[in-house]
């Protein structure tokens, strides 16, 4: 194999550093730069106490990291904590009358709903209860949660983690039929839901899907004993979909009989199981990402108060849903481990209007801001002008999920941040728990595009298909893998361990007998090239880079140089089979309000594509589309779109947010 075949070509230039101001390093939880130095592969495994010793323990632990069973690490063997404890209880004594919760319902006509966290302590002793006492509910069971972004999700979960129960949310924009494979998988015995939740403007049918994921999880054999209904109004039902009797129970209705009740946490050893989080592929078996008690918690504590910056006097708020990973992690259990105020916050982001997330950010004032390139390219195409005429300050400012385009980049820190905040552009996966790749607020400049260095504890490498070290600065990418083991990182896949192995620690494993961390690196999955400074730029999935005559082109990297025209607002590109070059690229973009498509404007963004890459990455076509196809979560739908440029047949998108944009686009393609 030559070696332009076995790396990926790096077309991207590297940016120039921002600095942060003076004002946000003197407040920061970290200036230290020592703190790599502490957390080196020479003090490893024995580091991560700075992190655990951020948690409160019934019981010390006798071995830091276990790897007897390698690579399905075990973190802080033999000690005890409760994790609802940690993010609940131990807060009272300071901060009882403290927002826990700021709940902003989507319809700006309900008030926000401010919960201390003397209410939560309240409210989940009170579910808690309810569910060991009406459901049998123990230590080990799993239950599955299938809740929209509402006060009730996270206390259902708190719930859940004081009594040792595992918890497995889905994401409520997921189907019916998704929802049941994950019962199934997990063999959830109890489902519990919710009505209905505003989306858009619109009261959706929640219910119904409910009914629809018991009958799917019924007909691969995992019956359903009991679904709980939580009411979005309580004392009103606002689903037309039938109460099974039998069934079927209104959660605010079972609560009456457990008012002012309390329940001690269950002491849980720390590497006993905390939640089940399922990736969330369109195809395959769906795959239970298993999440520890100790290990994961003390890593998202440690990733809320120092990469997030969070203080307990801040109002923070990740715009994710506490359906995928970074809700769980940086709406729910980091935060309140850390004692913040967060927000969760049940609608769209542009919903009743473009300048929406900006009003609650003046009206909660809040400092810490978290959300996706995906929302980021959305609030810059509706409303690029918005953020100016709302009096709000943030100091810090989060990006995750995907690689954000060095353009859009700029806007989020000139426009939403005003020139003044830090904006961390952090790395990481549902497998990973937390951060792995970011800079550190307080002590590195930013980059616009690149995720940063390794956190501390974190040692990336970018390695060959041979499994050969690309260092830092040669311009070439490859596979972005860990050196080690983290707290964070999920401890196998549920029910199977071989995929689990094979799909992560397989490919560049040097001996599968060994109980030895350094012969386990973790592959990521993702392309990526380092820089000379150590910063990782991703280039997205190794499986979306296209291989066009021989140079493997990362799909991130022609996205980017699209959005280098001012007239773009969002750009996918899908990989198309050519007979000579055996793969070519095609791109589609939609456009920023007031401006109109033309054949002028698709060559102006294709030869901007040139322009910046090179020729070998210009696009065989660009169409310009009314809109992005698009899961309910933002992410654009590539799947589809490779499908209409390779005219196969798009499959079920009746799931999209904008369903009907595909047939259009499809005819537009087929016209062109």
């Amino acid at each position: 194999m030559s070696s332009q075949e076995r790396h990926y070509e790096s077309h991207w230039q590297e940016e120039e550093y921002y600095y942060q101001n003076p004002e946000f390093i003197g407040q920061a939880n970290i200036t230290d730069p020592g703190i790599f130095d502490r957390m080196s592969l020479d003090n490893f495994p024995e580091c991560y106490k700075e992190f655990a010793d951020l948690l409160d323990w019934d019981q010390y632990w006798h071995t830091t990291l276990d790897t007897s069973d390698a690579p399905c690490w075990k973190w802080f063997v033999g000690g005890r904590l409760n994790a609802c404890y940690n993010c609940v209880d131990r807060h009272l004594d300071s901060y009882k009358n403290k927002t826990a919760i700021h709940f902003v319902p989507e319809l700006e006509e309900e008030p926000v709903q401010n919960i201390t966290y003397q209410e939560l302590y309240r409210r989940v002793n009170e579910t808690a209860i309810m569910l060991r006492d009406f459901c049998g509910l123990k230590a080990g069971d799993r239950v599955t949660l299938y809740l929209p972004m509402t006060p009730e999700l996270p206390i259902t979960m708190l719930a859940c983690a004081r009594l040792g129960i595992i918890h497995c949310q889905v994401f409520a924009g997921f189907s019916g039929k998704a929802c049941g494979d994950r019962i199934w998988d997990s063999e959830s015995e109890v489902l519990i839901t919710m009505d209905a939740y505003y989306r858009s403007g619109k009261l959706l049918n929640h219910k119904a899907n409910a009914d629809e994921a018991v009958k799917a999880a019924e007909e691969q054999g995992q019956k359903v004993n009991k679904v709980l209904v939580w009411r979005r109004y309580p004392g009103t039902y606002s689903s037309s979909a039938p109460v099974v009797e039998g069934r079927d129970y209104f959660v605010d209705q079972l609560l009456e009989k457990y008012k002012r009740q309390e329940i001690a946490p269950a002491s849980m050893p720390a590497e006993d199981i905390l939640f089940l989080m399922y990736t969330s592929g369109s195809t395959g078996k769906p795959k239970g990402c298993q999440h520890s008690i100790g290990g994961y918690l003390s890593y998202v504590a440690w990733m809320s108060k120092y990469v997030q910056d969070i203080h307990p006097e801040d109002v923070y708020w990740c715009m994710a849903d506490i359906g995928w990973i970074t809700g769980h992690s940086f709406i729910v259990y980091g935060p309140l481990a850390v004692a913040a105020s967060t927000v969760v916050y049940e609608g769209v982001p542009t919903y009743p209007d473009a300048g929406r997330c900006w009003r609650i950010a003046e009206e909660l004032d809040v400092d810490i801001f978290h959300t996706s390139p995906t929302a980021i390219r959305a609030l810059r195409k509706v409303g690029g002008d918005e953020p100016a005429k709302y009096n709000y300050s943030f100091k810090h400012m989060t990006t995750v999920g995907e690689p954000i385009e060095p353009e859009v980049w700029r806007w989020y820190y000139e426009v939403v941040g005003k020139g003044k905040a830090v904006i961390v552009d952090t790395w990481w996966q549902t497998e990973t728990g937390g951060f792995l790749c970011s800079t550190l607020p307080g002590i590195q400049p930013m980059k616009p595009g690149s995720a940063g260095t390794g956190l501390p504890g974190i040692h990336p490498v970018i390695l060959d298909d041979e499994g050969n070290e690309i260092q830092p600065g040669e311009g070439k990418a490859g596979n972005l893998c860990i050196k080690n083991p983290w707290p964070g990182a999920f401890q196998t896949i549920w029910k199977n361990k071989e995929r689990y192995i094979d799909s992560y620690y397989g490919k560049y494993c040097r001996d599968k007998n060994s109980t030895d961390w350094r012969d386990w690196p973790y592959m990521a999955g993702d392309a990526a090239v380092m820089s000379a400074d150590g910063y990782v730029r991703i280039l997205g999935r190794i499986d979306d880079v296209i291989n066009v005559s021989g140079h493997r082109l990362g799909t991130k990297e022609i996205e980017s140089a699209a959005l280098a025209a001012e007239e773009v607002a969002e750009a996918a590109v899908v990989a198309v089979t050519d007979e000579i070059k055996g793969a070519v690229p095609e791109l589609y973009v939609s456009l920023k309000p007031d401006y109109d498509p033309s054949d002028d404007l698709a060559k102006k963004v294709s030869d901007a594509v040139a322009d910046v890459l090179g020729k070998i990455a210009k696009p065989s076509n660009v169409y310009i589309v009314p809109d992005m196809p698009k899961t309910r979560s933002g992410k654009i739908m590539r799947r589809v779109l490779a499908s209409i440029s390779s005219n196969k047949d798009v499959g079920d998108v009746s799931t999209l947010a904008n369903p009907q944009v595909v047939e259009e686009i499809r005819r537009q393609v087929q016209s062109g």
